[in-house]
């Protein structure tokens, strides 16, 4: 009898639904064996083996003393690949990029030193909803509560300072230093990440993976994580008040939001959108979640720097349904939107709220929307509307021979190498705004990080991406001041052998602050890219690099890495003027700077 390992439910594609196997990835035992009290029964074994009944087969980290024996267990796991990252900040953001296709991530770093070092990208999956493992060697099991003073700390002999530090950006904390719970500890915490959509802290004393230990089994059984089921009659109740809401409507429109990862609603919103004939449009973190070659799609709506006509449709609708948003500073332009709240339904995971009230709680997104779908009279007056406005965008002007290279005209023929065999990952910056405008082929791949919006999270993101869809070729933009935070895995990528292609937006400094708030500081010294990163090849690995100022130098850098260097890692610096920005980021960042600088209020 086959025993299918991992029983959570499956999912579309890698870069859709987080939190869940894709189907693809799951691992089938035939016959598994299952001796208890087998010395091969340790601690080290069932972690490694649990990690790869979820989905990871990669596990990011930096080596340190209090995790060596830990690491042991890891790398013994044939299912496991341990990739070894040049810091343990790089090694959490890689697990974030990993989780984003995955479905899972996971890092394994050392006590203190490397959990504070870390907790910068945990915080950043916690606030994009990813699930992720954090994993963190920590001290003997005897030296707890000894007022012993160990080396990794601050110097006193409370080793608590990590944990509080973790207990804000995660979702549960297992210190593991006996074995009498290690086995319930640990599954805990894994299957509260998959169920919350959450990171998790796991802690395990360096004296203990090799011990075994009778609660351990060699070949752990499958643990299933129970589905959550909506409240049939707050479901009801809900599905009856939003048809009502919208039937009634004369133009509505329906725009996706980021929690629909989370909820793994993306599928029940394309229902909903083909049900209905309402005109779709998503909120900028969740492009790539909604297919853009919809008959319906309109476009990314984010206030006043949304695509083109697509703001207009959307704040002039008499009723707009909004699943899985978050509306933040940058999310509203400086809490500009134009919408009231009396026309709008607001659907998170787990609860609806319709206009100004009421609010069913206990309700799935994607029940939610499943039903809604059923109930809803066709209406496709919006996006008529959409149609009679619409005007064809322009194409920038044309170069010179041998102009100085302008963005527009960059991104015109990054348009032309997307394909559903390529994913975008998207630095904070300027590249926010550009890519927003990129039309994905059904199937590309498409991440960023605005929640949190850590300059430096895409090299350790694409790095992890690409380790988890290996299948898809990578295409990164990263700016010349986020890229000198964490460029150091471009070392990584190389030992992997990745094939990512990276484009280095040189511009001379931190443009997106500039256009918020400028000064000497936003300027930072120039590196020369191309040669930074053909010293970390060295020669070994495939790597391939190139500068470009102009478009003729852009068209046969291309031509290069789609071709002649498709099977290597080709990183591409593009030399663009330090005011050569999007339109939107100049609309933007005025908006966000006014909302930054409001006075106190009256005390």
């Amino acid at each position: 009898m086959d025993v299918k390992i991992g029983a959570i439910d499956t999912c579309k594609p890698p870069h859709t639904d987080v939190g869940c196997l894709p189907t693809v990835n799951a691992v089938t035992i035939h016959n598994p064996a299952v001796p208890f009290n087998s010395p091969e029964s340790t601690l080290g074994r069932h972690l490694a083996r649990r990690l790869v009944q979820v989905g990871v087969t990669d596990v990011f980290g930096v080596p340190g003393d209090f995790n060596l024996t830990l690491l042991d267990h890891l790398i013994d796991e044939p299912g496991l690949n341990f990739v070894g990252c040049c810091n343990e900040l790089n090694a959490g953001y890689a697990a974030d990029g990993y989780a984003r296709a995955r479905g899972v991530g996971a890092c394994v770093v050392t006590f203190t030193v490397g959990g504070l070092s870390v907790l910068n990208a945990i915080a950043g999956a916690y606030s994009e909803n990813l699930p992720l493992i954090c994993i963190v060697g920590g001290p003997n099991s005897n030296d707890y509560g000894t007022n012993r003073i160990l080396h990794h700390t601050i110097g006193l002999p409370d080793f608590s300072q990590e944990l509080r530090c973790f207990q804000t950006v995660t979702c549960y904390q297992a210190v593991v230093n006996n074995l009498e719970d290690a086995h319930e500890l640990i599954d805990t915490a894994i299957s509260t990440s998959l169920k919350e959509s959450k990171p998790v802290y796991i802690s395990i004393s360096c004296n203990l993976p090799g011990i075994p230990h009778p609660t351990f089994s060699r070949e752990p059984v499958p643990f299933f994580i129970s589905p959550r089921l909506s409240n049939k009659m707050g479901l009801e109740a809900a599905v009856e008040a939003a048809a009502e809401f919208l039937n009634k409507a004369v133009k509505p429109v329906i725009v996706g939001g980021p929690k629909m990862r989370v909820a793994k609603a993306c599928d029940a919103f394309v229902e909903l959108a083909d049900a209905s004939g309402y005109a779709v449009a998503v909120m900028p973190s969740a492009k790539g979640m909604v297919p853009e070659h919809h008959p319906h799609f309109i476009g990314t709506y984010w206030g006043a720097v949304s695509t083109a006509f697509c703001a207009e449709i959307v704040e002039s609708a008499d009723a707009y349904l909004f699943a899985g948003p978050i509306f933040n500073d940058y999310s509203s332009v400086g809490y500009s939107l134009l919408l009231k709240r009396e026309k709008a339904i607001i659907v998170q995971p787990d609860r609806v709220t319709v206009g100004n009230g009421p609010t069913f709680g206990c309700i799935l997104m994607k029940d939610f929307l499943a039903a809604l779908g059923k109930r809803l009279k066709h209406n496709p007056t919006a996006y008529e509307n959409y149609q009679r406005i619409y005007v064809p965008e322009g194409h920038p002007l044309k170069c010179e021979p041998k102009e100085a290279l302008r963005v527009n005209v960059l991104f015109e023929h990054i348009q032309r190498m997307l394909s559903g065999d390529t994913a975008v990952i998207a630095e904070t910056g300027d590249s926010w705004f550009n890519c927003q405008k990129l039309k994905l082929p059904k199937g590309c791949g498409y991440e960023f990080q605005m929640q949190y919006g850590s300059i430096g999270w895409s090299v350790g993101a694409t790095l992890g991406y690409a380790q988890a869809a290996k299948e898809k070729r990578v295409i990164a933009f990263i700016g010349d001041g986020s890229f000198q935070v964490t460029a150091q895995d471009i070392s990584t990528m190389l030992q992997c052998g990745q094939r990512t292609i990276i484009f280095l937006i040189n511009n001379g400094g931190y443009t997106i602050e500039v256009e918020i708030h400028d000064g000497p500081y936003n300027v930072i010294k120039n590196w020369n890219y191309t040669g930074l990163v053909d010293a970390i090849h060295n020669g070994q690995g495939k790597c391939w690099t190139t500068k470009v100022c102009c478009e003729e130098e852009l068209v046969e850098a291309i031509e290069t890495a789609t071709e002649t260097k498709k099977d290597s890692l080709c990183f591409i610096e593009v030399i663009v003027h330090k005011d050569d920005t999007s339109k939107e980021l100049l609309e933007w960042g005025s908006r966000v700077s006014a909302a930054n600088s409001r006075p106190p209020n009256p005390q």
